[in-house]
């Protein structure tokens, strides 16, 4: 299910708490009205087999027709108990749906929650999100992506937890809540992401120590399996973009029909497994030109595979994308990939995917004409892909 996201932007801090009450009182609401009605369906959950059952077993025991052995008594008796079997399928099947339903919606208000519409526009950049769960039916997963517009600039975050599903929510949205508020309060990009670190570690103990409460002892660090890779942008008023990466895929660069890797940087160890270095300096990216655009993503766009086990090319498919359309809206980039991956897949990608695109449309914006240039890559350097 792919959902482009463009709505109202964040406003302030401390927005995630709010979020959750106002969801929660919705939900309350609803329950209320629920259990209203609950009495009724309870009896008709029950008393609707009860019937349909005693009027198979009556017409069975008294009805002298179901005691003749003849074919037309039969094809009565058989029909009896046709109608009958037929209606409690559909009676549970009405329940299941019921439920599947009830579902769904206290999915949609997570969504809600945990990946919050972006607004259309953020400080002068264009801005569209979108996310492809693996899981059928689901709504979330474990991508996460935000962009709010600080004092120091426009802040954007897109991670990837390990895994993908139902199971990844509860680490996306910790490492989310920190983010949104670390944004705002942190001058210092590297004191964002320390923030966010100890945001995961948090989540990891208080997750340790819920799975293992008879252990007595305090849980011990993470295991090298729990992880989130990150990727922290900071785009500035001049364009000027900085960033810090923990193993997370660098993001593409569309300048005009021209498709290139913003940065060759090593990437530091996703968060959990290693603490973070004593010293964070962000990566200088230069600077997002206007009508210059981002492609942010997981590492799920790139490592689909189609029945021959090829790999999807995310480049080519961006090129293809801008080739007639320099200047084509970030929903119509999102719209093209989205498309050239679930044709290579075959509608069955193996990984969540998440693509986020921002569009400098400043005027007037004072650079000094130059890109700049990112930290070299080294000899060898490190994946960024899942370990």
């Amino acid at each position: 299910m792919i959902r482009i996201k463009a709505g109202v932007a964040p406003r302030g801090r401390r927005t995630v708490r709010r979020d959750l009450r106002e969801a929660l009182r919705r939900a309350a609401r609803r329950t209320v009205r629920t259990g209203r009605r609950r009495p009724v369906r309870c009896a008709l959950a029950l008393g609707l087999p009860t019937v349909w059952g005693a009027v198979a077993v009556t017409y069975k025991l008294v009805c002298p027709l179901a005691q003749q052995n003849g074919l037309g008594a039969r094809a009565v008796t058989s029909a009896v108990f046709f109608a009958v079997g037929t209606g409690l399928v559909l009676h549970v099947r009405r329940t299941l749906l019921r439920e599947l339903r009830q579902a769904r919606r206290v999915a949609g208000v997570a969504q809600s929650v945990l990946l919050r519409p972006l607004p259309p526009r953020i400080d002068g950049l264009h801005v569209a999100a979108a996310q492809l769960s693996a899981d059928r039916g689901a709504t979330i997963g474990g991508d996460l992506y935000e962009a709010v517009a600080t004092e120091y600039g426009v802040r954007v975050v897109m991670g990837d937890v390990r895994g993908h599903g139902i199971s990844a929510i509860g680490t996306a949205a910790a490492v989310l809540g920190s983010f949104r508020e670390a944004a705002h309060d942190e001058p210092e990009l590297g004191c964002v992401l320390r923030r966010m670190e100890r945001a995961l570690a948090r989540h990891l103990r208080e997750r340790a120590r819920a799975d293992h409460p008879s252990g007595g002892a305090e849980p011990g660090p993470p295991v090298a399996e729990e992880f989130v890779t990150v990727l922290l942008l900071e785009i500035g008023r001049d364009g000027r973009v900085r960033a810090l990466n923990c193993g997370h895929p660098w993001p593409y660069l569309l300048s005009g029909t021209a498709v290139e890797s913003l940065s060759r940087a090593d990437p530091l160890p996703p968060l959990g497994p290693f603490p973070l270095p004593c010293e964070l300096p962000p990566v200088r990216c230069g600077h997002l030109l206007p009508g210059e655009s981002l492609v942010l993503h997981t590492d799920g766009a790139e490592d689909a595979r189609d029945t021959r086990g090829r790999f999807f090319s995310l480049r080519e498919a961006l090129a293809e994308a801008i080739h007639d359309r320099p200047l084509a809206a970030p929903q119509v980039v999102l719209g093209s990939v989205f498309t050239a991956l679930l044709r290579h897949t075959g509608g069955q990608p193996s990984d969540d995917v998440a693509l986020l695109v921002l569009r400098n449309d400043r005027s007037g914006m004072q650079t000094s004409g130059v890109r700049g240039t990112a930290r070299p890559a080294t000899t060898h350097p490190q994946p960024t892909t899942h370990l």
